[in-house]
Formats: C-alpha cells, structure tokens, sequence
C-alpha cells in the first residue's frame, strides 16, 4: 500500500501553525503587562510608556493572524522589538521600579522574549541566494541576538536589584570600561600585544619548524608525538609559576607559556596535514623526479594548509587564555590577568567584566582576521568551495 503525499504546502502550514499561536500569545502577554501593572490603567510602573506594549500587541496579533512571514515583516517585528526593548530598559531604570519590579515589567519582558525569539528564528530561517546579503543577514542574527541577551541581562540583574558584587548590569560594566580606558588599553599592551602576540608566534614558528624536520626524519616524528600528547596535558597553573622563577616578572615570562602552550598544537596539526596529500599526487611527483623539497613546497605544504592553519586558530585562543592565567603568578602592575586578580580582591566585580570584555573582544577579533586569511590563501579547499 502506498501513503498518499501531502498536499503542496501542507507541510509548511504545518509548521506555521505553532508560531501563529506563540505570536499571538506575545501580543496577549504584551497586553496583560499593562493591566498587570499596579494601578491597572494608571500606569504606576510604565506610566511615561504606555504606547509600546500597545502597539507591539497589536503588531504581535497582527501577524499572527496573517500566519506567515516574510523577510520584511521580520525586519519591521525587528523593529518593533527594538522600540519595546528601550521602553522596557526606560521603565525599569525609574527609581521606584529598579529593584523592585512588578508583574507587569515581567509580563512585557516576557512577551518581548518570545517576539524577539521569533523573530530571530525566523530570520535565520530565511534562506537568499545572493552570498553578500546572506552574510549580512547571517551577521544582524548574530547581532540582534547578542543584543537581546544583553537586553535580558539588564533587565534581570536591574529589575531583581542583583548586587553588583554578585553580577553587574551590562550599563555598569559600560561606565567602568568608559571610565578606565587608559587602563584597559595599557594593560591590553602589555597582555595582547607583548605576551600574547610574541609567544603565540614564536611557539607556532618553532612547532611548524619541528614538525618539518620530524617530516623528514622518521624517528623524530616517532619521538616527538608521544611528548606533544604529554605536553599538552599539562596544567598551566605548573608551569607558570616555573616561566616566572626563570624569565622574571615582565612579559617574557607570560609568552614562554604561551610558547609551551602553543608549540605542541602547531607541531601534531603539522605533521598530520604533511601526511594529507594522496598517494596519486605523490607518485606523480615522483615521476616528475621531483626532489623532497620540491614536493614538500608544490604538493605537501599547501596540502597542509588547512591543518595548519586550524592550528593557528586553536593557538589564538589558548595563547590568550595562558597569558592572562600567567599573569595571576607575578607581573608587574599592569597586565589582564593582574587587573583581574586585584579587582576581584577588591570585589569591583563591574572592572572584573570590563577587562573579561576586553579579552573577548581581542581574541574574537585575531580568530576572525585568521579566518579570513584562512579563506583567501585555501580558497580552493573543499570546505570554502560552495560559499
């Protein structure tokens, strides 16, 4: 017996179903905030904001009602969430509210959550051939969903009156960082820059150096891989204080643990992308008489690239982290990993989150240049040919 198909369509109004019912049920929440709030109608939590939650209501019904969305129904939803999203920081940042919210506040964050999670779902649902706007939609996704959670962030640590001590508003941490950016960018000189930078370097260098000649000398490469196994297990909070005790308390210290750290992922990444070229390609180099050399730079290299460069994006990541744990062992008054350690003692945990940011930032930043020069020396690979 055979099944009958679906009818056309039948399986995407299927799946819209469900999202017609959680639109509308955003704009209900958005419309019980305002009867939730004490003085109904008085407006005592969002009295200077009553026009948003009811318009978004409205807007959240409308289109759930429609039952369908497009890419500029999610762009004006979008929109719309961004207005409710200010309204709501606006209330909640009221001295009688901060601390002491109502159900109706909750109600309206509520409701913007599940709009807001809508919308951002639908956007990365929307599928556009042309490359360049696809990025960009991929990008205000990202964005739009950072932003929301930064949103919810300030509203719950606000609204429940979070001690700061415990966890500080992103506004907080925003004032901190504004009013400590010479600090900030003199300890990111001398962590990124200096150790960060110089070790990652230098240990990359030296694990691609070692890996070549390992590729060439057989019982290297049997020696050496069992010790990059045990190097990498182990723990920095061991070595760092041994870095410490034998180049000083400045940077040169820090980025000798990075150089450990960052040695042994390049060397085994190495190795394992000379091995990578097919047995084809090296027959047919073979009887071209092509030398060790000449196939280790036409054929071997570039079919390493990819490993190697999959190391050089490991180590960015472990460098930072290394240098800043290095730091907690000794360092002159300047550096992230001290201002980490000194704030915390000191519990300005909003300085702790400021310096956390500048970490996050510098290190997403080196990830993102080293993809891209990934995708412009191995734009032939496999993984880059269908974008």
């Amino acid at each position: 017996m055979i099944a009958a198909l679906p009818p056309p369509g039948a399986t995407e109004a299927a799946l819209s179903r469900p999202r017609t019912v959680l639109w509308i049920l955003a704009g209900a929440l958005m419309g019980l905030s305002l009867a939730a709030s004490p003085g109904a109608f008085g407006f005592t939590e969002l009295q200077d904001f009553p026009l948003p939650p009811v318009i978004l209501a409205a807007a959240f019904i409308a289109v759930g009602a429609v039952g369908r969305t497009d890419l500029r129904r999610l762009g004006l939803m979008a929109a719309l969430v961004a207005l409710g999203c200010a309204a709501t920081l606006a209330a909640v940042h009221r001295p009688g509210i901060a601390g002491a919210a109502g159900p109706g506040l909750w109600l309206q964050v509520l409701g913007l959550w599940l709009a807001g999670w809508l919308t951002v779902d639908g956007l990365a649902r929307v599928d556009l051939l042309d490359p360049a706007r696809r990025r960009w939609l991929d990008l205000g996704v990202a964005v739009a969903f950072g932003a929301f959670v930064l949103f919810l962030w300030e509203v719950a640590t606000v609204g429940f009156g979070v001690p700061p001590v415990l966890m500080p508003s992103p506004s907080a941490i925003g004032a901190a960082f504004a009013a400590s950016v010479p600090v900030l960018w003199a300890d990111f000189v001398q962590t990124f820059l200096h150790a960060v930078l110089i070790g990652w370097a230098l240990g990359c260098a030296a694990g691609f150096l070692v890996a070549i000649a390992a590729d060439a000398v057989p019982f290297l490469r049997r020696g050496l891989l069992p010790l990059g196994n045990l190097a990498a297990a182990l723990p920095i909070v061991g070595i760092a204080p041994i870095m410490v005790m034998w180049f000083g308390f400045d940077w040169p210290s820090k980025a000798a643990v990075v150089v450990v750290m960052t040695f042994f992922p390049m060397l085994v990444n190495t190795v394992a992308g000379l091995a990578a070229a097919g047995s084809l390609e090296r027959d047919l180099m073979r009887s071209y008489g092509a030398s060790w050399l000449a196939t280790l730079l036409k054929l071997r290299l570039p079919a390493a690239l990819p490993f190697v460069f999959n190391a050089l994006k490991i180590n960015s990541t472990l460098a930072l982290i290394g240098a800043i744990v290095a730091e907690f062992f000794g360092t002159p008054t300047v550096g992230m990993g001290f201002r980490i350690s000194t704030e915390v003692g000191r519990m300005s945990l909003d300085m702790v989150w400021a310096e956390i940011l500048v970490a996050a930032v510098a290190g997403s930043a080196f990830y993102g240049l080293l993809a891209a020069v990934e995708r412009a020396v191995t734009f032939w690979h496999p993984s880059f040919r269908g974008s």
